[in-house]
């Protein structure tokens, strides 16, 4: 019996192309770049080679009209990611397409992630990395590069879940306060003594730090606006390991310009892979090109959660675990 054909949009992990190799007639993307930036690209392989499974990736447009595109032999699309914004759902689910995720793996990567960006934004490490590689390095003065202590400052994680709650496990370490805003409160178990703040201004204007981990979609876009920007204290730090589109970039800059946010760290941008053109002409920024899940054991458990979905509908005949609705 011939083995279903399986398409592959990007390179992955060596272990994740030997398994799709094995189990599956698998169509590779020898490159780490998209085949193409509107999807066209995709829906003309998959009917060329008759696939009946895709596996994708953040950032491949997996939108309504490259998902209508596809040839009816497609059953399943497994994103190599937790976030969906680069997928239309009710196009698949019109289409009878199973799509799933791979939620879970990457919280504690994202996370560490994100406490990196904290602690490169109060220290000033991007500056002082930059300041050296520039051999303009003079030498240690008692001035220099003085950034701020993470100790004793209240974190603030907009979005309280899983990624967040790692975070503030981590945060802990620091003896930070931890403060949160959700949509809903959690349980006190998962709480461990953060602070809840139903309302938004409240939140913001409690904080020293603000990490962000709040879903993407119009109802959260740039969520973080000018407005919600001057509720917070002077001097505070922002970091967005969570979604590009969070995030009013105009209003940061001019955040950030002023001084009334002391520092930002970034991993994801609105539109990435383009960025806004003013980050690029402050100092008070760190920039980093998507790398919260990038580590070898995270990829890895992503690439193989794919499979195990892809498994179930396209080898068992069975609901895809991570199946979303």
């Amino acid at each position: 019996m011939p083995k279903p054909i399986l398409l592959l949009t990007r390179k992955l992990p060596d272990a994740i192309e030997a398994r799709a190799a094995r189990d599956y007639d698998a169509r590779l993307n020898s490159s780490d770049d998209p085949w193409s930036r509107d999807g066209a690209e995709i829906a003309r392989r998959a009917a060329e080679c008759g696939a009946a499974g895709i596996l994708c990736a953040a950032g491949d447009p997996m939108g309504a009209a490259t998902i209508e595109a596809l040839p009816p032999s497609v059953k399943i699309i497994a994103t190599f990611s937790v976030g969906t914004d680069h997928l239309s759902i009710p196009a698949a689910a019109a289409r009878g397409i199973t799509v799933a995720n791979t939620p879970g793996v990457l919280s504690f990567a994202t996370a560490e992630c994100a406490f990196t960006l904290m602690l490169m934004a109060a220290r000033r490490a991007g500056e002082g990395e930059r300041l050296v590689r520039a051999r303009a390095w003079t030498g240690w003065a008692p001035t220099q590069l003085m950034g701020v202590t993470l100790e004793g400052k209240k974190l603030g994680i907009a979005g309280y879940g899983r990624i967040g709650q790692e975070l503030a496990a981590m945060a802990r370490g620091m003896r930070m306060e931890i403060h949160y805003h959700n949509r809903n409160r959690v349980a006190p178990e998962l709480e461990q003594g953060a602070i809840f703040h139903a309302d938004a201004k409240d939140f913001l204007g409690a904080i020293d730090v603000l990490s962000m981990h709040i879903p993407g979609g119009e109802a959260t876009r740039k969520w973080l606006n000018a407005e919600r920007l001057s509720w917070m204290k002077p001097g505070s730090i922002v970091v967005n390991t969570g979604r590009g589109g969070t995030v009013d970039d105009a209003a940061l800059v001019t955040a950030l310009s002023s001084g009334h946010i002391r520092a930002a760290g970034l991993d994801v941008y609105d539109g990435e892979p383009a960025i806004h053109e003013g980050y690029f002409a402050l100092e008070n920024i760190a920039l980093l090109p998507h790398l919260g899940s990038a580590t070898e054991e995270t990829r890895n458990a992503m690439g193989h959660r794919a499979l195990d979905n892809l498994d179930a509908v396209l080898l068992r005949g069975t609901v895809a675990p991570d199946a979303l609705p």
